[in-house]
């Protein structure tokens, strides 16, 4: 599973963030569900942006998302979600045990929205 987790300012449109996921993700490969906190999960330009890429929304508690460590670091997302890095708390969250971060977070062009992807990576028998 790939998920793409996503972070985002309030002012931010649909373009930031596909731009964001763009820049993360070069190669377009498939991704799961975009992630993001519970509470920015229900902004209209999240859900519009998961309804473009037709997948799934999914928002992560603050507490799971502070469980997370990011190699990146900002002290303004660690003071207001308890992890460095939004968009990689999350996606690694979403994406479960043994997620590893495939794509670091990288910033929209206009420094509005971030994007990080994690992946599962499936057991060989």
């Amino acid at each position: 599973m790939r998920m793409a987790g996503i972070g985002f300012r309030g002012a931010a449109s649909v373009a930031s963030l596909r731009d964001a996921l763009a820049r993360a993700n070069p190669d377009g490969l498939k991704i799961d569900a975009l992630v993001t906190e519970a509470a920015k999960a229900r902004a209209t330009v999240f859900r519009d942006f998961a309804q473009e890429l037709g997948v799934p929304g999914l928002g992560i508690t603050t507490e799971d998302l502070g469980r997370m460590i990011t190699p990146t670091q900002s002290a303004r997302i660690e003071d207001r979600f308890g992890t460095g890095s939004l968009s990689e708390a999350a996606a690694l969250a979403a994406a479960g045990p043994g997620a590893v971060l495939v794509a670091e977070r990288v910033v929209s062009g206009d420094a509005m929205a971030t994007a990080a992807i994690a992946e599962t990576k499936g057991k060989t028998p």
